[in-house]
């Protein structure tokens, strides 16, 4: 079994990957750019290819039995191009993560730890109790509204229950009200959906149906206190509309940690938007961080141990984005 981990993002799950699946098995680490010709052929030569992304202009696998994203997302991946021969595999593990993120951002924006400390050590006790001119807020009651609930919502979910808060979900299919669900909503009741909310996570994924699913009208519909996250893919909310809604203060907050802009080889460094949001005072921005962490790697790195050793036994893999077409 030839095991390749193709680029950057697909190396960081090779560190001790031999000790899941075997003495046996061969592995490489190939760069994200495929110019040596040595590297060319290793890929060529692969069983199984763990990558970000696949085209046309990658070199054609010969005898590839699975590609596996390392990630949940697919997007950058030509699943036409990928040889009929593998199965097609993504993996999540990142819902934690990301959940902690949400919850820690919500966190900071009413326990305000930090400028406590920051006052106290110059002696003002700028915080303290017993006036109600010095209260901080709670999430306790609050009500998040939660875009998507698959594997994230799901999670962010739970914690916000841990919380005292009320959920509400809006997603393509019904979902039942239940412990962790006060109210639903499906896609075509947005409108009512936004208004009902404090503070609001976009986690959907990015394809022809959700791009710009949250637009001026979406802003329009909240409340002027609403703040919203978005830790699925930057497109989802319509740039400029989110750039004026953040700059006209119509709506009170942001925390963005999914972009438009992004680095590359050619241009490393590279402001997040075509819009100047780094000026703006009310938006944290984070640049893609939020499900990286070494609970994610070491749960992607089963995952993707587990389906190898499944796709080389003939038992079915989990996550099938795309099965074998022959």
């Amino acid at each position: 079994m030839h095991i390749v981990f193709h680029g950057e993002n697909a190396g960081s799950f090779s560190h001790d990957f031999q000790r899941l699946v075997g003495e046996s098995a061969q592995i490489s680490v190939l760069p994200d750019m495929l110019a040596d010709p040595a590297d060319a052929q290793t890929y060529v030569a692969a069983d199984v290819i763990v990558g970000a992304s696949f085209s046309r202009a990658l070199p054609r696998p010969r005898q590839l039995q699975l590609f596996h994203v390392p990630g949940a997302g697919y997007d950058a991946v030509d699943l036409e191009a990928i040889p009929d021969s593998a199965v097609v595999c993504n993996c999540f593990g990142h819902e934690q993560a990301i959940a902690e993120y949400v919850m820690a951002a919500l966190l900071e924006r009413h326990v305000p730890l930090a400028d406590a400390d920051r006052q106290l050590r110059r002696g003002n006790w700028t915080y303290t109790s017993g006036s109600p001119d010095r209260v901080h807020g709670e999430l306790a009651e609050k009500t998040i509204g939660l875009l998507g609930f698959g594997h994230i919502g799901k999670a962010i979910a739970a914690r916000a229950k841990a919380f005292e808060m009320k959920v509400h979900v809006a997603n393509r299919s019904p979902v039942p009200t239940s412990s962790l669900v006060d109210r639903s909503f499906v896609l075509n009741s947005l409108a009512e959906f936004w208004s009902s909310a404090d503070y609001f996570v976009i986690s959907v994924p990015s394809n022809a149906e959700t791009v710009g699913m949250v637009n001026a009208g979406s802003f329009a519909a909240m409340r002027e206190s609403a703040v919203i996250l978005n830790v699925g893919r930057g497109p989802t909310i319509d740039e400029r509309s989110l750039y004026e809604a953040l700059k006209n203060r119509r709506i009170a907050g942001a925390v963005i940690d999914t972009w438009y802009c992004y680095p590359s080889p050619a241009n490393p460094s590279v402001f997040p938007s075509k819009f100047p949001f780094h000026e703006l005072p009310n938006v944290v921005m984070t640049p893609h961080m939020s499900g990286w962490t070494t609970g994610t790697i070491n749960r992607r790195r089963q995952t993707i141990a587990d389906n190898i050793g499944r796709r080389a036994a003939g038992r079915p893999c989990v996550n099938v984005v795309r099965p074998a077409r022959a």
